[in-house]
């Protein structure tokens, strides 16, 4: 059996695109795998890292926006194609982290054509996944409402922020699951000197977790 020419992730919550997509590109002998989201597709590039990422901008949860701002940041050797039907034209659309942008119904033939070229590009070499066991340093917030000790976690694969909430006993290491993509995150408490904690109050009905704003790569 012949070697697929090129690995993909597609990634849309539209399944009818997903399989349409998949199985033209499979026809083409690609490699084709699809997530249904962000958080999904950051799942399976922890599992495996594709060559090219073929992702929908306007998506629920985490939007491709983010998703592949956060793709550039710590999978640049991953070759990156953004799709929509909000934007026109062949460019990238501005503030998009990408190398190349698909029209989303204007044909087949022009989608393979973006692929075949992006996979001829020039990327830098993945650089090593930094080790997990290596722990993030958080400054310890103080108490919630409830007197309870509380950090605010930036997750270093999704981006996201979320608070946590920690025991009384002293460890050198921490280790949580991201509320948001669920990947395993290993921290370390820097305790603060300032006497005066701050708080931040639980709302019956509100969502604690708020996203953190991701940077704006050209």
């Amino acid at each position: 059996m012949p070697k697929a020419k090129v690995k993909l992730l597609i990634v849309d919550d539209d399944p009818s695109i997903r399989m349409s997509l998949s199985q033209i590109l499979i026809a083409s002998g690609n490699s084709v795998r699809s997530a249904v989201d962000g958080f999904s597709a950051l799942i399976e590039i922890r599992q495996e890292a594709p060559e090219i990422l073929l992702s929908d901008l306007n998506m629920p949860g985490m939007s491709g926006f983010e998703l592949l701002s956060v793709v550039r940041q710590r999978f640049p050797a991953i070759q990156v194609i953004a799709m929509s039907g909000a934007f026109s034209g062949d460019g990238v659309p501005p503030g998009v982290a990408a190398d190349a942008f698909y029209e989303k119904g204007t044909g087949v033939d022009s989608l393979l054509q973006i692929v075949r070229t992006i996979a001829q590009m020039e990327r830098p070499p993945s650089s090593q996944h930094p080790n997990t066991l290596a722990p993030i340093w958080i400054p310890r917030n103080g108490r919630d409402s409830c007197g309870q000790a509380y950090i605010m976690i930036t997750c270093p694969e999704c981006l996201r922020t979320f608070p946590q909430v920690f025991g009384e006993s002293i460890h050198p290491i921490y280790e949580t699951d991201c509320v948001y993509c669920h990947s395993l995150i290993h921290y370390a408490i820097v305790h603060s000197t300032d006497p005066t904690p701050q708080t931040f109050q639980r709302k019956p009905g509100t969502e604690i977790p708020t996203p953190l704003s991701i940077p704006d790569f050209g």
